[in-house]
């Protein structure tokens, strides 16, 4: 559950220490697969009149596909999160998340989504040098060569004869 009462913030800080199951309802159609439980920590502190200011880090495990070959490849991050929660609505900050009014409680789940989706890589390579999928029968070329020929688009013709009167 990603809800924390605001009530203990009259007596001081509150230090929030979350272990969100991977399943949980605000992980819904994420374009990467999460590999375990999410980790959230950090520290809700008041910052005015109905404002809250969480400072921590997340820390997630997920599977992403090779832009080249599209194998699994394994993405472990841990980032540093600093969000204002706020009940006015007016607020056009990104950073700033709305609120209810007079809210007892901070739903984080809107929070940690976000900022895990912002944190991830655009795309990630399975190594530097993948060679990705032949582009006629869609074989791995990191896996073996593939029996097609291949041709040369005419329009690197001068480049290629270029290339060959270098190497010679």
């Amino acid at each position: 559950m990603l809800r924390v009462k605001l009530g203990p913030l009259a007596a001081g800080a509150i230090n929030v220490a979350l272990v969100v199951p991977s399943d949980e309802s605000c992980f819904e159609d994420l374009s990467f697969g999460l590999e375990g439980p999410v980790e959230v920590n950090g520290r809700i502190t008041a910052a005015g009149d109905a404002q809250y200011y969480f400072h921590g880090d997340i820390g997630v495990k997920a599977s992403m596909e090779c832009r080249r070959c599209l194998n699994s490849v394994a993405v472990e991050r841990t980032f540093e999160v600093s969000v204002l929660f706020a009940e006015d609505e007016e607020m056009t900050d990104p950073s700033v998340y709305n609120i209810p009014e007079y809210s007892a409680e901070l739903d984080l789940g809107q929070m940690v989504r976000e900022e895990t989706i912002l944190a991830m890589p655009s795309f990630v390579l399975c190594k530097e040098d993948c060679a990705g999928l032949c582009q006629t029968c869609g074989a791995n070329l990191n896996d073996d060569r593939c029996a097609c020929e291949r041709k040369v688009d005419p329009r690197w013709a001068a480049l290629e004869q270029l290339k060959n009167t270098l190497t010679d």
